[in-house]
């Protein structure tokens, strides 16, 4: 029954955006959908997982990030139980069919504040790597910094010329065709982390070496435990890192001859592959820069190789596949807040315009004021990440399955719910303890 739910649910969809049902000639084979779930997996959140493992050490880091990934597995597990079981195919029907019209509204919500976060994690990119980008290929003697190395004015001239007049198409699907960029993206920068290591002395202060000869040898020793208040960024960056449960179902409907078990495996496929990826990147950035690494990775090789051309361009290919990002995130925002505020009404040109222009006002800001990348990936992860990864699949398991109590699933998604809440309440407490902290200090 949940294959001709996905047919038609997916034939719907389509013709409600005028394009023919696909047949099944054209749906995604196995190593497609991994791939597309690869894609839905891994993003900004890449860049602050050096700096992650540096504030719980490379034991503790490695404990945390296969601890999230197996619950990400998890989580997907009893998603596609509930989908096999109650027959619906998205996110926010699970969450109907759970709560009603609230539990509808909770799931739209957390998506709407999810994507509005990556896309601000995404701007901050911006904000920080194109003035670097443009100043490697200058030599500026300059006093002060002109305007074209100002990354606020930088961001808002991308934003007005590229990417919100992509945001404002109404139909985007064509974007969807630079994907794979993305994960390309994603390994190269990992093989140029793997190689530069080799590269890089240490120790390093301020973007250079330290030839003073009375520095502590403890700087270029890796920790392998290492608790403190930056320790509470680890796991809501890891969770904003393997989020993929908003396009899973939709994935799922596209897979061929769709199943639970064989969607299950495409999911602990794209786990798996991503989880290697982050772990060597994580690693081998960690292991270049030591406490000295930056809440966003690449901008500490840009601080000590300004002119290097492999950091280069593995720099424009971030630029390039933001860009092009940023408006397909947009899209899945744009309609949860058209689906929150204007359900009732038909499609209406002003509406589009002024919602679209409001989350990029807002993402725009959030970019320019929000110091650094760890604070995005901190308050989002702890909060969104969390519910979306964690307590809705454990919570929607308990209200829909009519399993019994005392069934392996039931205990399993109560776990997951009782875990989720605890490291979002704890995750979110002690970063706000750590902003009083910095603020009192």
């Amino acid at each position: 029954m949940g294959s001709e739910v996905c047919d038609s649910e997916l034939e719907g969809e389509l013709i409600s955006r005028n394009i023919p049902p696909r047949q099944g000639s054209s749906r995604g084979s196995f190593a497609f959908s991994v791939f597309n779930i690869m894609h839905a997996i891994m993003g900004s959140g890449i860049l602050g997982l050096a700096f992650a493992m540096a504030n719980t050490g490379i034991i503790g880091f490695s404990v945390l990030l296969l601890m999230v990934a197996y619950f990400a597995a998890y989580s997907i597990h009893l998603l596609l139980e509930l989908c096999q079981q109650s027959g619906l195919t998205s996110y926010e029907d699970l969450g109907f069919c759970a709560f009603k019209k609230t539990g509808k509204v909770m799931v739209i919500v957390a998506i709407l504040i999810q994507n509005i976060g990556a896309m601000s994690s995404y701007l901050f990119i911006i904000k920080s790597e194109l003035p670097a980008a443009i100043a490697g290929f200058l030599h500026n003697t300059q006093s002060g910094t002109p305007w074209y190395l100002n990354g606020q004015i930088l961001l808002i001239i991308s934003v007005i010329c590229i990417i919100l007049p992509l945001a404002l198409i109404h139909k985007i699907e064509f974007l969807g065709y630079t994907s794979g960029l993305s994960i390309l993206f994603m390994v190269y920068f990992t093989t140029v982390v793997v190689v530069k290591k080799w590269f890089i002395p240490c120790p390093l202060f301020n973007g250079t070496v330290d030839h003073v000869q009375n520095f502590s040898s403890d700087v270029c020793k890796p920790k392998f435990l290492q608790i403190s208040y930056k320790s509470a960024y680890a796991i809501p960056t890891m969770a904003f890192s393997f989020l993929c449960h908003t396009s899973l179902l939709p994935i799922y409907c596209e897979l061929q001859r769709p199943s639970k078990s064989k969607m299950q495996k495409v999911a602990n496929i794209g786990i798996v592959l991503s989880f290697s990826v982050y772990m060597v990147s994580a690693l081998f950035g960690y292991l270049t820069f030591y406490e000295k690494v930056d809440s966003q990775l690449l901008h500490t090789y840009s601080r000590y190789l300004p002119h290097d051309a492999i950091i280069m361009s593995v720099r424009l290919c971030l630029l390039f596949s933001v860009l092009l990002t940023v408006p397909l995130i947009h899209f899945p925002a744009r309609k949860s807040l058209m689906l929150l505020c204007f359900s009732n009404l038909p499609f209406s040109w002003f509406h589009h315009v002024i919602v679209t222009l409001a989350i990029q006002i807002l993402i725009v800001l959030l970019a320019m004021y929000v110091p650094n990348l760890q604070n995005i990936f901190g308050v989002v992860g702890s909060t969104t990440s969390s519910t979306l990864l964690f307590i809705y699949p454990g919570l929607f398991y308990l209200k829909i399955s009519r399993e019994p109590l005392k069934s392996l699933n039931k205990l399993g998604a109560l776990g997951l719910l009782i875990l989720g809440f605890l490291m979002g309440t704890i995750g979110l407490t002690l970063i706000i303890l750590d902003w009083l902290h910095g603020t009192a200090t």
